[in-house]
């Protein structure tokens, strides 16, 4: 009966020890690649993986694109992703995912993707040759600087950012005049939404001294357990 008890106890703090340890290692591994995306549709102009833009949101910007598409022969298309693949970039993520979807370099002419990654609140534009006559560098680079980066400067603006983004997009491939980025406000203090080094530190001391302590537990409590019973016996 004593070993039955020891045992059972035993195997219980052990799978608390794994599951926290699985906890705190593993999490960081839910990632996404380009050839997780679903396959090109009809009907794909917001693949919102992240899940950063509210329903109505998503509609408008939907609808936006297709009256852009149906005017003009222009295609944009919207991806957020919640993480990227280690080693991989917005830009990279942009370029695999362009050629999944398009894999014939004439049919990606009219295309333009933005990706979007909610980790690091990076942005990328891929825009395909035709439609950058008229998405010229300057605007590329102003509209992940500045029309996305501001938004999500001033307080993770998800929504805000995609749709102000899709009326620029809209705008210029329509061939009207370019509306610019947001104003930003410069009279307050921005503080910083990432953890400085010192707190990515402690996050990972505790985590440590967590799993040791379970560690040390799944050991003592058995032996003390062993030799309670064992006095009380005595």
């Amino acid at each position: 009966m004593l070993h039955c008890l020891i045992k059972s106890l035993y195997t219980t703090v052990l799978t608390v020890v794994i599951l926290v340890s699985a906890l705190v290692f593993t999490a960081p591994a839910l990632a996404t690649g380009a050839y997780q995306m679903p396959p090109l549709s009809e009907s794909t102009w917001v693949v919102d993986d992240a899940e950063l833009i509210s329903r109505i949101n998503e509609s408008k910007i939907t609808e936006r694109l297709q009256e852009l598409a149906q005017a003009t022969g222009n295609e944009v298309r919207f991806v957020t992703i919640h993480r990227l693949d280690y080693g991989e970039t917005t830009a990279s993520f942009a370029d695999a995912l362009m050629e999944k979807w398009f894999p014939e370099p004439e049919s990606r002419t009219n295309q333009t993707l933005l990706v979007l990654d909610e980790v690091t609140n990076n942005a990328a534009l891929k825009v395909g040759d035709a439609s950058a006559e008229r998405l010229d560098q300057d605007i590329v680079t102003s509209v992940i600087d500045e029309t996305i980066a501001i938004p999500l400067r001033n307080g993770n603006k998800y929504n805000q950012a995609l749709l102000t983004a899709s009326d620029r997009l809209v705008a210029v491939l329509s061939g009207q005049a370019d509306p610019g980025p947001p104003a930003e406000a410069t009279s307050f203090e921005r503080k910083s939404t990432f953890a400085s080094v010192e707190e990515t530190e402690e996050n990972r001391s505790n985590a440590t001294i967590i799993v040791v302590g379970f560690l040390i537990a799944a050991t003592v409590i058995p032996m003390a357990t062993y030799y309670l019973y064992q006095s009380i016996g005595g």
